[in-house]
Formats: structure tokens, sequence, C-alpha cells
């Protein structure tokens, strides 16, 4: 992003909500599980929709494993030779578990970590913000937010797909329509409202970050958030944020992207386009356990080999592809449903 990080999100965000706008439409009109896949399918044709489904599972099938990778990264920042396959078999297993046992015990823990990042958040940004009004870096600018010469359509483009990749989450809750209370209205006002704060949140965090370190070019891009904590706030904010991070991702983040993608994989189970077995419901606590445990699986392999073929360099891209190609067709299909089978004007 050139040190325009919250540029980027903003270009972003305003891409990302034709689509939320979309995911709105299809959500009251087919309150049911599968995202995308469900909503093309019944929208455009099952054909059709068969190719979404595999679309977005490109996306869902890999963001826990992507997000592993993070943590095992941050990991081993926190706790020098730690092994990094340990971070990724604790949190895989745990959040398989809480993924079978019901979206009741996730919920709770969601409250509970969300909390811990809003008191962490402001505590970045008011450091930061000290740090910068006390000479540090080249103080308050609006070169994060605009350089001349630098915003063009190629840059445009690329931070798109970039700022993507952050956004990708708010379409997750579509996968819980059958265990939602009047999904027809909640699901579609929760995809706004999570939309809308986390552009807030995302800018708010990246500005002052980028003004802590302007030198965009040499910082490292696995750690560089870390370094502006530790340039703000020292070793000490540094550490808590890290064990912030590696919370946050490692439980909020992976367990709710396990539940997403488990709900897709059971609704694609279900219909038949993938091994019915995977539409198995548990008979106690009414969850695709099949598909969670298979999921669970699949992303421990997927971790624990990603470092042989690029990591995060080579599983970010396939996820935004997935993501990005599936919104288009999910775009395509709200124009087509109701503009061309409904005749709504």
């Amino acid at each position: 992003s050139h040190g325009m990080t919250p540029l980027v999100y903003i270009i972003g965000f305003v891409a990302i909500l034709f689509t939320a706008m979309s995911y709105m439409r299809m959500s009251k009109r087919f309150p049911i599980a599968g995202s995308v896949y469900s909503y093309v399918q019944r929208g455009i044709n099952p054909h059709v929709g068969f190719i979404a489904g595999w679309l977005i599972l490109l996306d869902y099938i890999l963001v826990p494993g992507l997000l592993i990778v993070m943590v095992m990264n941050w990991g081993t920042a926190l706790i020098p030779n730690s092994p990094a396959w340990l971070w990724g078999i604790v949190f895989i297993a745990f959040n398989t578990f809480v993924n079978i046992r019901g979206i009741h015990l996730n919920r709770g823990m969601d409250w509970i970590i969300f909390i811990i990042e809003v008191v962490a958040l402001i505590a970045f940004i008011a450091l930061g913000c000290n740090f910068l009004a006390n000479g540090g870096a080249d103080g308050f600018t609006i070169a994060p937010l605009y350089q001349e010469g630098e915003v063009t359509p190629q840059f445009i483009a690329s931070g798109i797909s970039l700022a993507a990749l952050s956004f990708l989450g708010f379409d997750g809750m579509s996968t819980l329509a059958e265990e939602t209370r009047e999904p027809e209205k909640n699901i579609g006002k929760g995809i706004l409202i999570a939309l809308c704060i986390m552009i807030v949140v995302f800018v708010a965090q990246t500005y002052v970050a980028a003004l802590i370190l302007p030198d965009w070019a040499n910082t490292d891009p696995d750690m560089g958030f870390f370094d502006a904590c530790y340039a703000a706030g020292g070793l000490l904010l540094q550490n808590f944020m890290l064990v912030i991070n590696i919370v946050a991702i490692g439980i909020a983040n992976i367990m709710n992207a396990q539940i997403a993608s488990s709900r897709l994989l059971f609704s694609m189970g279900r219909d038949g386009v993938l091994p019915r077995v995977l539409g198995k419901v548990h008979p106690k606590y009414q969850t695709p356990w099949v598909a969670a445990i298979f999921l669970g699986a699949f992303s421990l392999v997927l971790t624990l080999t990603a470092g042989q073929f690029g990591g995060m360099t080579v599983l970010a891209p396939m996820v935004n592809f997935g993501a990005l190609a599936s919104f288009i067709v999910l775009n395509f299909g709200v124009f087509w449903y109701f503009w061309c089978k409904e005749k709504q004007r």
C-alpha cells in the first residue's frame, strides 16, 4: 500500500459494501445456510450455484489455515524457539472442539475477546498519539491517506484486492442463518453493522501505525504493526499486543472461520454436491460435526505443510481469488434474480 494502508481500506470498504448489500438482499429472500452457494443456486440455477460454492469454498476452507499460519508466526516471535507446529495443533484442536459443541459456547468467548480487543485498541491509539504528539516520527500528517503521484488505477486495483482479505468474515454470518433468530432481518443487519465497525477500526489503527513507522519500505510485513507498538509503548506494549492478537486470531477469528466453513461444507454435503457424510448433524449438539472434524484435519495438514509452498504469500492470493470471484457471481445473481426473474425495478 506504499504506506497508505488506511486509504487502501477505505477503497476496499467502498467495493465490499456493494457485495454486503447483495448479501443483505439474498439473506432476506433465502434465510438458509450455505452463503453464496445457496444464494446463487436459487438466484440463478444449481449449476452456477455449484461453481459459486466451489469458489467460496476456496476462501472458506483456506482461511482457517491462513490464520493459523499467522498465529504460528506471532507465537514464535512471542516465545522464541517455541515449536511453530505446537501453536497450530493447540489452536486447531481447541477450535474444532468448540465448533462441534455449538454456537452458544462460541458466543460467550467472542464477547470476552471483543472487550479485550477494544481495550487493547484504545491503549494503542492513545499511546501512539502521545508518541506522535511528543515529536515521534514525523508527527501527524496526511501521508497515510494520500500521497501525490502514488494513487494510480493500478494502486487502487491492487489495494482493493489487498483490503478484501481483511474484510473477509463479514459474510461468514450468512452461513449461520439456520441458527439465527429472525434471519430474514438480522443476518443482513449484522453484516452491515460489522462492516461499518471494521472500517472505523481498520482506519484508526493503521493510520496511527503508519504515522509511527513512515519508512514502510523497510518494515517487516509480518511484524510491522508490532514494531509500531514497540515504538509507541516499548516492549511491554509490543508483547501485550502480540498476546492479544494471538488470542483474537487464534480463538475468535479462527473459531468463527471454522464455524462458517463447516456450515458451508454441511450445506453442500446436504445437497449432495459434496459427499453426503458432510451433511450429518450431531444428535446432541445439533452441529455439523463431520464437516467440523474434516475442516480441522484439513487445516492442520495445510498449516503444517504451508512453509513448503510459500505460506501466507501463496494462501492469501488463493483466498482472495475465491472470495472476489464468488462475490462477482453473487452480485450478478442479485441482478438476475430480482431484475430478470422477479421483474423488480
